[in-house]
């Protein structure tokens, strides 16, 4: 497993050969998140500038867009810097409605209400990042390369702490084993720690639990 000077795991780095065009996307995203959360969230800040780059690199390993992956990076978390209360009110507003009580399902809400309300501020982003962010806290059973990208990354990015579930999914990236399995390994963690944690498991959770795993018997 590849590790910076200083410990960190770090994905192999990879020139994703961006033109002018795209590297102006990236700085003027990068300087839009930068204004709208480094005060606010300084750690969700870098956080989010991790996840853009992790994302980037395992797009270039897996054969997926990397300038979509990393943008859908910089603004997965555009939501977070409004507390619960925001968030549930911002959800309510954007007609968000899950089917149980939005508190239990507060720390899900900010993928879907940034894939709602940021496709006005960003037109000309395609549909592509706006399903990626909104299906990165949630998962579903029918996701794309990109979406799978995404959500792996935000798991693994090297900010977050090195935990056997952790670090199990990383050593999968760095074999460049299956997307899908990456996902899956990823995701079932996600829910595992859910339980382990005794926390609220929401029911669509579940939903996607159980038709991965038909899929995955079945095969």
């Amino acid at each position: 497993m590849p590790y910076d000077k200083r410990g960190i795991w770090s994905i192999e780095v990879a020139d994703p050969g961006y033109g002018a065009g795209d590297c102006e996307l990236v700085r003027s995203l990068e300087a839009d998140l930068r204004d709208h959360m480094e005060q606010a969230k300084p750690k969700r800040y870098q956080h989010s500038l991790s996840v853009a780059h992790v994302a980037e690199q395992m797009a270039l390993a897996y054969g997926v867009d990397p300038l979509l992956a990393r943008v859908a990076g910089i603004l997965h978390d555009w939501d977070k810097v409004l507390d619960a209360d925001g968030q549930i009110a911002l959800a309510g507003r954007l007609g968000i409605d899950l089917g149980v009580e939005p508190v239990l399902v507060q720390p899900l809400l900010h993928g879907m209400t940034a894939a709602r309300h940021l496709p006005q501020r960003y037109p000309d982003l395609p549909a592509d990042v706006w399903q990626a962010i909104e299906r990165h806290t949630i998962g579903h059973a029918d996701m794309s390369a990109l979406d799978m990208v995404v959500f792996v990354a935000d798991g693994i990015e090297p900010l977050r702490r090195d935990v056997s579930a952790i670090h199990e999914v990383r050593e999968l990236v760095d074999a460049r084993a299956p997307l899908e399995d990456v996902y899956w390994t990823s995701f079932y963690h996600g829910v595992s720690y859910v339980i382990d944690t005794e926390r609220y498991l929401y029911p669509g959770t579940l939903n996607i639990y159980n038709e991965l795993a038909l899929r995955r018997r079945a095969r």
